[in-house]
């Protein structure tokens, strides 16, 4: 007679290994350190001064 197994258990470690397995390829796809996130963010809110800089307010403006 063959080995008994639990399949909630077995269910359960093959869903782990396969979010583990998805979590490694998505921060080899998305992952960046910490300098290229802040430098992104300087940038991103650098150009938003400058598009605010240029709105013209007023009521000519429509």
């Amino acid at each position: 007679m063959g080995d008994l197994i639990n399949l909630n258990r077995f269910k359960k470690r093959n869903a782990r290994d396969q979010s583990a397995k998805q979590a490694e390829e998505n921060r080899a796809r998305f992952g960046r350190t910490k300098s290229e996130r802040t430098l992104e963010e300087q940038r991103t809110s650098r150009a938003n001064n400058m598009l605010d800089q240029h709105h013209i307010d007023g009521e000519d403006a429509s």
